[in-house]
């Protein structure tokens, strides 16, 4: 196919809209990825815009924490949904996928290639394939749940859903008090409330995926040394300010990686230093979290880039030809 016929003019599914897609895990190369594939298009004539798809990065409180682009990371392409919400206003991947759904609309109606980009894989998934039309949960029932410890509901989620159990990591108390009370609620698991999925946008779309799947022992330094810029760089102000904003405990923003760590040194619980041990931590382990989603989570023809470092790749040999774009 010929540069004039690449399927951004065209489109490749019966002429379907285009959308490109880079996910991968924290401090994988994403957003430089994404910049670069956005620059070539301009040079093509195409306008691209950057659409945000990670769930800390959508927050205005944390620039720093979420290593949003700064303006030069940007070079002068249009990003879109980057600190979009106020940290009192929780982004669910609902919220999220029906702001993405209208950036991608306008975007498409004045013929510019929306690039999604980030690694928040629940955001992505509900986008394409739309949410579960979970019904409203009792207040008493929630509230039930979310007072148990989380050991004893992870131990009753394990009795009644065995499933969404095994795949979640028994303290991860939001997710596993939103298992519970869906199964206590409604006599249904989660999984079979998803299997009914509605509004997802993937068959309105071309769809053109990549996912970023490096060496993890490179990524986990490459991400030790990015939390220590980030204290270098403001992360400890940005907590305080937060923190003084006197948000509600259960707060997303509250948190995100790094608020929790650098809160406790605030605190007085621990040292900066130790701050520093425990969100490089609790990084990594994110992003093995993240490894084990995109490996699995999405289609198995899907294009994975497990090389590194990318720049060795050219554009036109992963972005353009084996994504479709030439």
């Amino acid at each position: 196919m010929s540069t004039g016929e690449s399927f951004f003019q065209r489109g490749a599914s019966g002429g379907l809209p285009p959308v490109a897609l880079i996910a991968g895990p924290t401090a994988s190369g994403k957003s430089d990825l994404a910049v670069r594939l956005a620059l070539r298009l301009a040079e093509q004539g195409r306008e691209a815009v950057i659409v945000n798809a990670d769930s800390a990065q959508v927050y205005a409180d944390l620039a720093v924490l979420s290593a949003r682009p700064s303006a030069a990371d940007m070079a002068g392409i249009e990003h879109r949904l980057y600190g979009a919400w106020d940290g009192a206003r929780p982004c669910s991947a609902a919220d999220w996928a029906e702001a993405a759904k209208a950036e991608i609309a306008e975007l498409h109606a004045r013929g510019a290639v929306p690039i999604l980009v980030g690694g928040t894989g629940l955001y992505i998934r509900t986008l394409l394939q739309g949410i579960a039309p979970v019904p409203e949960i009792c207040p008493l029932i929630r509230a039930e749940v979310r007072a148990l410890p989380v050991v004893e509901a992870y131990h009753e989620l394990h009795q009644l859903d065995p499933a969404r159990a095994s795949a979640l990591h028994p303290s991860d108390t939001a997710r596993v008090a939103r298992a519970l009370e869906v199964v206590l609620a409604t006599g249904r698991t989660l999984a079979q409330w998803q299997e009914r999925s509605e509004g997802g946008i993937a068959g309105a779309i071309d769809l053109r995926p990549a996912i970023l799947l490096p060496d993890r022992a490179w990524l986990y330094e490459r991400c030790d040394r990015r939390f220590g810029l980030m204290l270098e760089q403001g992360a400890v102000e940005e907590v305080a300010a937060l923190l003084a904003r006197a948000l509600p405990a259960d707060a997303p923003v509250l948190r995100a990686i790094g608020v929790p760590e650098i809160a406790g040194h605030l605190a007085g619980n621990w040292t900066l230093e130790e701050a520093q041990t425990r969100g490089a931590q609790a990084t990594r382990n994110y992003v093995k979290r993240q490894f084990t989603w995109l490996r699995h989570q999405f289609p198995a023809d899907w294009l994975r880039l497990a090389a590194f470092p990318y720049d060795e790749m050219t554009l036109n040999d992963v972005l353009f030809h084996d994504l479709g774009l030439t």
